[in-house]
C-alpha cells in the first residue's frame, strides 16, 4: 500500500528527477510522526513506512490538517519497505524492542545502502548497530522528549559508525532544525527515571481527584517553570511510551514509583495513546487544540469585593506580596512584629522596586503610584478594617493558629482571612478562627512580585463567596490560581518532592554525577534547571523542612526525606545561601 497524505490509497510517487533528498522514516508512532512533520517542514522528500494500515490512515489524517497554504513535498505513506530504496538517509523509530528492531534494521539493510539513525531510548545503540549486519551504517539518535520545531536531540554514534554516516546525521539534525545538545547515555536514562516517576505520580494525583487535570499541568508549568505540565508532557511522549518505560523500571528496579498509575493501564487498554491518537489525558482537534476542565460559559459565584489589604509579616514573602498588592493599586498596610521590623520592611519593598525599574518589570510611574499605598504598623489593630488579611508569619502551625484566633476577633465580619502557608492545614487555621467560612489559603510563590500562580486552597468550612473574592483578587494582581486540595503540599511541592529526593537517593549509587544529571534534564526535557541545582536554589534547609512536613501529614514512602539530604544539612550545607550545596562553590561534583 503506497500512499500520499492527502488522499490515502492514490499511487502518488515523488516527481522523477526532484534534486531533493529523500528521507526515509519507519513507524510512524509518536516519534517517527514527530520526525516526519519535522521533514514536511525542511522540504524533504519522504517515505514513510509502517505495517499498521490503521496507523497509515491516522497519519495521513493528522497531515491533512496542515496548513492550506504550506508547501507540501512529496510524501510516500507506505507499508512496503522495498519503498525505501531511494532514501538518502533513514530514520528508525519502531519499539523499543529488541527483535523488533534487530528484524527491522536488517529488512532496511536488505533494500537501502543508506545510514540508519535509530532512535532507542532504552537499547543500546552498538547492539542495535552490530544485530544490523551494517554497524558502520547505524547511529543513533537520543531525545528524551518527541523533538518538535527546535527541539534538543544528541547525536549518538558508535565506535564503529563511519565518518560518513556521522556527517549525515550531523546534517539531518541542521536540516530539520533540530538544536544539537549534549546528554549522554548514563546521565539519560537517570533524567527518564526521575521525570517518569514525577509524570506517574501526577497520573496517580489526577485519579485520586486531588485536582483537576488542567489545574495539575498549569501549577507545574508555573510553579516551576518548567515547557509543559506533565500530563501534557505524557500525552506528547505517548502514554503507551510512558507505560512501558514504567513497567521496564518497575521490573528492573522494584520500586513502587515506577509502577503504573492505574489511570495510566486503563487509558492505554482503551487505546487512548496521548496526541497521536488524538485522546489521551486530553483530547484534541484536528489542529492540535485540546478540551478543557471547565465548560465555556461557566459561572462563577459572586465574591467579596476587595480594595485594601493588610499583609502580616516583615520576611521575603510578606514584603513581595506587599509589593504586589501596591502595584496593582491597592492601599496595603504591611504589620510587623515592631515599628523597627516594618520600616526595614517598607525600606526593602522601596528598594525592590526600584530593581523592577531597572529591569523593565514596572514602569517609573508604577512605582510612583505604589508607594503611597504602602504603609506600615507594629499593631494588629490596623488590619481590623482590611477586605482581605493575609498572613505570611512563620510556617509554624501554632504560631499561625495564635494568629487566626486574634484575627477571628479583631477582623471585620465580612473581612478575608488568608494563609499563605505552603504545606500546612488551611483547615486547622480557620478552625482557630473561629469563623471558617472566612478563611481561605493563598499559596503565592516566591519571589512573589515575579511569580505567576497562586495555589488557591479551600478549606473545609470556605463559603464560596470569600473563595470567588479571593480568586478575583488574584486575578487581578496578574496571577494566575488553580484550585488545590486542602492537603500537604497541595499540587506543586506534594509533585515536586518526591522528584528531588529521588535524585538526592541517586547519590547513594557510587560514581553518580550532579552535573551531568542536571544537564540532561535540562537539555532533555527543557527543564529551566535539574533537581539538584534546584535544591541550591530552594535552600537544602528548606528543602528538608518540607520534606519532613510532607512525610508526618501524607505518610508516603515517596515523601519520605533523602537521608544524604539530612546529613548535608548537619553539616552546615544550606545551597546557594552559603555557597554550600550540591552545585554551589566548596561541594561542587558530588561524585
Amino acid at each position: 500500500m503506497t500512499t500520499d497524505p492527502y488522499a490515502l490509497g492514490s499511487d502518488l510517487q515523488p516527481p522523477t528527477g526532484d534534486p531533493r533528498p529523500v528521507t526515509g522514516i519507519v513507524g510512524l508512532g509518536t516519534v517517527g510522526e514527530a520526525f516526519l512533520r519535522l521533514a514536511i517542514r525542511a522540504g524533504h522528500r519522504i517515505v514513510a513506512v509502517d505495517t499498521d494500515l490503521d496507523v497509515l490512515v491516522r497519519v495521513g489524517n493528522h497531515l491533512k490538517t496542515l496548513a492550506e497554504d504550506a508547501v507540501e513535498p512529496p510524501v510516500v505513506l507506505t507499508d512496503d519497505m522495498a519503498e525505501l530504496a531511494d532514501a538518502t538517509v533513514v530514520i528508525e523509530a519502531v519499539s523499543d524492542d529488541l527483535a523488533v528492531k534487530t528484524d527491522v534494521l536488517r529488512r532496511i539493510g536488505e533494500v537501502s545502502g543508506a545510514p540508519v539513525l535509530t532512535t532507542t531510548s532504552a537499547l543500546s545503540v552498538p547492539q542495535l548497530a552490530i544485530v544490523s549486519g551494517r554497524p558502520e551504517s547505524v547511529s543513533g539518535l537520543r531525545f528524551l522528549v518527541p523533538p518538535g520545531p527546535g527541539g534538543a536531540v544528541e547525536p549518538a554514534p558508535t565506535t564503529l559508525t563511519s565518518p560518513s554516516t556521522v556527517d549525515v546525521a550531523d546534517a539531518l539534525i541542521a536540516e530539520l532544525g533540530l538544536t544539537r545538545v549534549e546528554i549522554g547515555a548514563g546521565p539519560a536514562e537517570d533524567a527518564t527515571a526521575l521525570v517518569m516517576a514525577y509524570l506517574n505520580q501526577s497520573v496517580a494525583f489526577l485519579d485520586a481527584g486531588h485536582s483537576t487535570r488542567d489545574d495539575i499541568d498549569t501549577a507545574m508549568r508555573l510553579g516551576c517553570g518548567l515547557p509543559t505540565g506533565p500530563l501534557q508532557l505524557l500525552d506528547t511522549i505517548g502514554l503507551d511510551t510512558a507505560h512501558a518505560t514504567l513497567t521496564a523500571l518497575h521490573e528492573r528496579t522494584g520500586d513502587a514509583s515506577f509502577a503504573p498509575a492505574p489511570l495510566l493501564t486503563r487509558l492505554v487498554e482503551s487505546g487512548r495513546l496521548g496526541r497521536k491518537t488524538a485522546a489521551g489525558l486530553y483530547t484534541y482537534d484536528g489542529e492540535g487544540g485540546t478540551s478543557r476542565d471547565t465548560p465555556v460559559g461557566h459561572t462563577a459565584p459572586v465574591g467579596r469585593p476587595v480594595h485594601t489589604v493588610a499583609v502580616l509579616g516583615s520576611g521575603v514573602m510578606a514584603r513581595g506580596i506587599a509589593e504586589v498588592t501596591a502595584t496593582a493599586g491597592h492601599p496595603t498596610v504591611l504589620v510587623a512584629r515592631s515599628p523597627e521590623k516594618a520600616e526595614i520592611a517598607l525600606a526593602a519593598i522601596s528598594d525592590s522596586l526600584t530593581r523592577a525599574v531597572r529591569r523593565g518589570r514596572i514602569t517609573p510611574g508604577q512605582k510612583a503610584a505604589a508607594l503611597p499605598l504602602l504603609s506600615s504598623a507594629a499593631d494588629l489593630e490596623a488590619a481590623a478594617d482590611c477586605d482581605l488579611i493575609v498572613e505570611a508569619v512563620a510556617e509554624d502551625l501554632d504560631v499561625k493558629r495564635q494568629l487566626f484566633t486574634r484575627l477571628g476577633a479583631s477582623a471585620k465580619p465580612e473581612a478575608i482571612l488568608a494563609t499563605t502557608t505552603s504545606s500546612l492545614s488551611v483547615t486547622a487555621c480557620a478552625e482557630a478562627a473561629g469563623r471558617p467560612a472566612d478563611v481561605v489559603g493563598m499559596h503565592f510563590f516566591n519571589p512573589a512580585p515575579v511569580m505567576r500562580l497562586i495555589e488557591l486552597v479551600r478549606a473545609d468550612g470556605t463559603c464560596d463567596e470569600a473563595l470567588a473574592g479571593a480568586r478575583a483578587f488574584a486575578t487581578g494582581l496578574g496571577k494566575t490560581t488553580v484550585a488545590c486540595p486542602d492537603r500537604a503540599g497541595f499540587i506543586v511541592n506534594c509533585l515536586l518532592f518526591p522528584y528531588l529526593v529521588a535524585a538526592v537517593d541517586l547519590l547513594q549509587r557510587p560514581g553518580t554525577d550532579i552535573e551531568a544529571i542536571d544537564t540532561a534534564v535540562q537539555n532533555g526535557y527543557g527543564y529551566p534547571m535539574g533537581p539538584f541545582a534546584l535544591l541550591d536554589t530552594i535552600g537544602l534547609d528548606v528543602s528538608l523542612a518540607i520534606q519532613h512536613r510532607l512525610y508526618e501529614q501524607l505518610d508516603r514512602p515517596e515523601q519520605k526525606p533523602a537521608a544524604l539530604l539530612e546529613d548535608f544539612v548537619a553539616d552546615g550545607a544550606l545551597g546557594r545561601k552559603n555557597q554550600r550545596g550540591f552545585r554551589t562553590a566548596g561541594q561542587r561534583s558530588g561524585r
